[in-house]
């Protein structure tokens, strides 16, 4: 019901744009010009950090080449499709892992997300915090909520950033929690691992995570340049940190992500273009690349997996 809603409102305010024609005219040159080439190359690119991420987290238990990383991390994105907010993305990963070493593996996947996840409040609180008080005109985007709500926001975000880093830096609490939780025990096993990580390790994960940060946010102004959707670069940034913010504190599922994103971006950089079907063009094109692409991939790889298993069963 949500997904059909969010549809109709997008549909709605698409038809209301009064320059509908020549924008829809726009988008389709758009589609054929060689930055959409360049947005694409920067998919490979940022899914090659999160293999390179991924490749050093699992450097504890197991050896994998950048090249198996990367299948493993494509193979895990045929299944975040499926899962609210890709909580299954380890689903398709394990596959890739020797099977010893698959249970343990798993406190490895949430430190890596904890880190993308971390990078991304963080952002996007300094994001809103640009947006209040250093941009020119940018305050309109608080002004659809109370003067103590807006505060309340910006506050409650600086916390939840304060601990998002805590929480990264001092894992060793959380073991030392379990420890303390006798139902735990038998888990504890699993995510000693974490222990091993040297703050040198921890920062390096930390940079990987926020240089992919940099590289989907830049696939982002790109498409919206190509979209037509005129916003200074510097604005654009802090607006995509802020969109970010609001995705990761979202409930989605693959299929309602698209309505969701679209719905997010418009209603964040309406006040400062009135091109919404550029928006709405870009988060569908973002959408396709980002997410929908290497899902399909990562199908094919998983599917490529089978064919090879059932071939040495049955030889």
């Amino acid at each position: 019901m949500l997904f059909l809603l969010l549809c109709f409102s997008l549909y709605q305010q698409v038809l209301a744009q009064p320059d509908l024609a020549q924008r829809w005219t726009e988008i389709k040159t758009s589609w054929q010009q060689p930055m959409l080439w360049v947005v694409l190359l920067l998919m490979l690119l940022n899914y090659g950090i999160e293999s390179r991420k991924w490749q050093l987290l699992l450097r504890p238990l197991q050896k994998l080449t950048l090249v198996r990383a990367f299948k493993s991390v494509m193979a895990g994105c045929s299944i975040t499709m499926l899962t609210p907010n890709r909580m299954g993305e380890y689903g398709g990963r394990i596959l890739f892992v020797s099977p010893p070493h698959r249970l343990r593996a798993i406190s490895l996947t949430i430190l890596g997300s904890i880190s993308q996840l971390a990078v991304t409040i963080v952002m996007g609180t300094c994001g809103l915090l640009y947006l209040k008080y250093f941009s020119v005109g940018g305050a309109t985007i608080f002004d659809g909520m109370p003067i103590i709500l807006g505060n309340t926001l910006l506050v409650m975000s600086v916390l939840i950033s304060i601990f998002m880093l805590l929480f990264y830096w001092k894992l060793g609490w959380l073991i030392q929690l379990m420890e303390k939780a006798k139902f735990l025990t038998k888990a504890l096993k699993y995510v000693r691992l974490l222990e091993q990580f040297t703050g040198k390790q921890l920062l390096r994960i930390l940079f990987l995570s926020l240089f992919r940060y940099v590289v989907f946010i830049l696939q982002y102004m790109l498409l919206l340049k190509l979209m037509n959707v005129a916003v200074p670069m510097v604005l654009c940034f802090w607006l995509l940190s802020v969109f970010y913010l609001v995705m990761a504190m979202a409930p989605t599922i693959g299929f309602i992500e698209l309505p969701l994103r679209a719905t997010a971006t418009i209603e964040i950089f309406k006040w400062y273009s009135g091109n919404l079907l550029g928006i709405q063009a870009a988060a569908l094109g973002i959408w396709m690349i980002n997410l929908v692409l290497p899902a399909i991939i990562g199908s094919l790889l998983i599917v490529g997996i089978k064919i090879t298993k059932d071939h040495d069963e049955n030889p």
